[in-house]
């Protein structure tokens, strides 16, 4: 557990890795487990790696002169922990550390007969929000990355469908899953949809803290097509449990315009806790190699 931790993470570890510390994890007691993952985390930000180096990239376009760092390493391992232990965690426990704000617009988007598309960033812990959200009553529906080995792809889907999520494949499905999101937003449902980063040609290039990034085009998509609400929402880590903030819900516009508003609310989220977004990947356009395609500007 040395910077392996981060790059092994980051490159989605192995599917035996995987089902180690699933396995492992919920054995040793919580405050040894998060000592473990903090001790590995200080060394990985110390010894560096690509994807050390990258998240401190980011972080000084977020918040230049802090050295949040360690900090951000330490948050990302915590996550990781978190992972391996959320389905002993229980409901009374997931619901109850939970803190959030503007629950209410949530609730009563949900409650419609709109459709809810909730767009958030790599931040704080998914994985946790999406089980309160699941078992405080809102069901809901997911994309995951189809990962390599299938046998790791199946772990992830089986642990989330385990907290109560709906998983849809990204690739390989028997039917593309923006058809299937729009059919179950038409229907008055809920999707997640992490909407901080997409470097194809398919995505909105916007403005984020000041320079240009380009994030997925399929939220605002969704919902102008469907009629639903597009609610960002921040995650940040509490001492001892998580945050979840639910913003105003984006004006229907266009994708272009409700896509930076995204962006906007986004930056809100990450600069009041900027240690608990976990960008180990380029985001910015300036950040890719000279000559990369992806640095032609979107029509």
């Amino acid at each position: 557990m040395t910077n392996g931790l981060v790059r092994a993470v980051a490159e989605r570890l192995s599917s035996g890795g995987f089902a180690a510390g699933w396995g492992l994890l919920r054995l040793i007691p919580e405050p040894t487990a998060r000592q473990l993952f903090q001790a590995a985390a200080d060394l990985a930000a110390q010894r560096g790696g690509r994807g050390v180096e990258q998240l401190r990239a980011n972080l000084d376009r977020v918040a230049p002169g802090e050295d949040l760092l360690h900090q951000a390493v330490r948050s990302y391992a915590r996550y990781w922990v978190e992972v391996f232990r959320l389905p002993t965690l229980g409901r009374e426990r997931l619901v109850g550390d939970t803190i959030t704000l503007g629950e209410a617009r949530m609730r009563e988007s949900a409650a419609s007969d709109r459709g809810t598309v909730l767009a958030l960033p790599h931040s704080g812990n998914w994985d946790a929000a999406g089980a309160w959200l699941a078992q405080s009553g809102v069901p809901f529906t997911t994309v995951a990355e189809r990962l390599k080995p299938e046998s790791l792809y199946e772990q992830f889907v089986a642990f989330r469908e385990s907290l109560g999520m709906r998983v849809l494949p990204l690739t390989g499905g028997v039917r593309p899953p923006f058809d299937l999101l729009q059919e179950g937003l038409a229907g008055g449902g809920t999707v997640c949809l992490l909407a901080d980063r997409d470097l194809t040609p398919r995505g909105v290039d916007v403005t984020f803290f000041g320079a240009r990034a380009r994030m997925p085009a399929g939220p605002a998509k969704l919902a102008l097509l469907t009629g639903a609400d597009l609610i960002p929402t921040s995650l940040s880590f509490t001492e001892t449990g998580w945050r979840i903030e639910f913003h105003a819900a984006v004006p229907h516009s266009d994708v272009t315009a409700m896509t930076q508003q995204l962006a906007g609310a986004f930056e809100t989220g990450i600069a009041a806790h900027p240690a608990d977004w976990h960008m180990l990947q380029p985001l910015w356009l300036d950040d890719l190699p000279a000559g990369d395609t992806r640095k032609v500007p979107q029509s």
